[in-house]
């Protein structure tokens, strides 16, 4: 249950540098965002945690110093292995920790898009976790909130550790995750390593079952009376890590296993392994908004950024239209679009069926408006461009799916051209059951008309528009994703300001895009 209400509106900044984009994860009293630093230009990572009363002066500078230095500390004992805190503000009541853009994902997105691991896949993981967890130990510190939404997976490297410092900020223990305290925290009583540990084996015992091991109960006291009070439900998948996760698990602290003990264990299952894994990273099942994202290129500014090239993750990667405006199917990931045939909304929106066109033939080359250029991208698409206009950013998830913003910069409209090849069958229902749940989290947000059924260049299509964000920084995106056969999709994701949505330029643009635009396979020449 999402306590935490994002009390902001995307593009609106924090601190007055922190532009928040999309909210990719969330536990009961946090909400992680992808951002961007205007000032650095730099893509970030913001978890927005409430603070059960309003912070003094005082108390904001020393929860906020306390993040910061913890943090540092860490990433100093284990570099690369924790989350390097940039910034850590208070803010209405809300404490904000800015920290590096991690390539990764959140252990529970990647739960919820693969299905449980694999015995052996989870000690490996376990293991990354108690190296962090030492370090931390032995110099004193006691992370507090180690849970599914504090731990990025990456496909090329070990775990990387968000959270230290954040212990306490709240006064309320365990209150943003609470299936993970420990019956300690449960009872409000003063913490140690052995909470860490507990939290290890809850994670493990989620990692096998696909479920914690405690269940979240609506309501963050019912549920920490639970892990207080209800003995624990026997693990099933856990194979050789029964033992180790049942140890771990102890309501008693003293009785719970050592980290000697627990690293033997682990190092055991790997030793044991059978050769069955769990699918890898590369090959997602659909469902979550991130994989581990790789950039290329600068990061835009403006609000056009914040809905219409979020950051985020090309990750469901199939569905089709992604849910901040990528592939379809994820919030990023949106189901290929094959180029678009129905001319440009006439009215405001584009509610009614689009105006039928003649299907363009794979060599045709359509005469292009003054002022516009044919842009072809080395991923192999093209489409015609205003004259100014050039390749933005860049967001890929190798050997599935890639995401390309085009446009001027700063606060102009954006084109992001998205390609998957973990598409849905039904365009429509991945725009209405896997992108707009994911769209509806940024604040503002509105659908303008119904999810629409069409066609694309002769290809199953959808249509979705929608409006986000508030006052001058309210933004106004259609998208259109299209199927190309075999899984394989596009989605067209043209963002204007909303004031904008309008004027003559744009419409002539979205017209051009959608009359222009070519998958690999239809580019002129080809």
């Amino acid at each position: 249950m999402t306590m935490v209400k994002a009390h902001v509106f995307a593009h609106e900044l924090v601190a007055g540098r922190y532009r928040l984009l999309e909210v990719f994860s969330r536990e009961t009293n946090r909400l992680w965002w992808y951002a961007e630093d205007v000032a650095a230009r730099q893509p970030r990572l913001v978890a927005q945690t409430a603070l059960p009363e309003p912070a003094d002066e005082d108390t904001a500078r020393r929860v906020t110093a306390r993040v910061v230095r913890t943090s540092e500390t860490m990433r100093l004992l284990r570099p690369g292995r924790v989350a390097t805190v940039v910034d850590a503000v208070v803010e209405a009541g809300v404490l904000w920790t800015v920290t590096e853009w991690i390539d990764g994902r959140p252990l529970g997105e990647l739960l919820d898009r693969e299905g449980p691991f694999a015995p052996v896949r989870a000690a490996r993981v376990g293991l990354e976790l108690l190296e962090v967890l030492e370090a931390a130990h032995d110099e004193g510190v006691t992370h507090g909130e180690l849970s599914p939404g504090q731990v990025f997976v990456r496909d090329d490297g070990p775990v990387v550790v968000s959270g230290f410092g954040l212990a306490g900020a709240t006064l309320v223990p365990r209150l943003t995750a609470p299936s993970y305290a420990s019956p300690e925290q449960a009872r409000d009583e003063r913490i140690g390593p052995a909470a860490d540990l507990w939290a290890l084996g809850a994670l493990l015992y989620t990692m096998v079952e696909g479920r914690p091991p405690f269940r979240d109960r609506g309501r963050p006291e019912a549920t920490l009376r639970a892990v207080d009070r209800l003995p624990l439900r026997t693990p099933l998948r856990a194979g050789p890590l029964t033992r180790s996760v049942q140890g771990l698990l102890r309501k008693n602290a003293q009785e719970r296993l050592t980290r000697p003990v627990v690293r033997e264990a682990l190092t055991r299952a790997l030793s044991e392994d059978t050769g069955t894994h769990s699918p890898p990273a590369s090959e997602p099942r659909p469902r979550g908004a991130r994989t581990g994202v790789r950039r290329a290129g600068p990061v835009p500014s403006g609000p056009v950024l914040a809905v219409g090239t979020a950051l985020a993750a090309l990750t469901l990667a199939a569905a089709v239209l992604a849910a901040t405006g990528a592939l379809p199917g994820t919030e990023s990931a949106s189901s290929p679009p094959r180029a678009a045939v129905p001319a440009a909304p006439t009215d405001r929106h584009t509610g009614g069926d689009p105006a039928p066109t003649p299907t363009p033939t794979a060599s045709a080359s359509p005469a292009l408006p003054a002022g516009y250029h044919r842009y072809s991208a080395p991923e192999g698409f093209s489409v015609a461009l205003p004259d100014g206009w050039k390749r933005l950013a860049t967001s890929r998830v190798t050997g599935l799916a890639y995401r390309v913003t085009l446009g001027r910069g700063g606060d102009a409209p954006t084109l992001a051209v998205t390609y998957s090849e973990r598409v849905g069958p039904d365009p429509v229902a991945v725009w209405r059951d896997d992108v707009e749940p994911g769209l509806a989290e940024l604040p503002g947000y509105r659908r303008v008309g119904p999810v629409r059924a069409t066609t694309y260049q002769g290809r199953e299509a959808a249509d979705l528009e929608w409006l986000a964000g508030s006052g001058e920084a309210r933004v106004h995106t259609f998208g259109r994703g299209f199927l190309l056969g075999g899984r394989r999709g596009f989605s067209l994701r043209f963002t204007t300001p909303d004031a904008a949505w309008d004027d003559a330029a744009n419409r002539l643009a979205l017209k051009t895009f959608l009359r222009t635009f070519r998958a690999p396979e239809d580019r002129p020449g080809r």
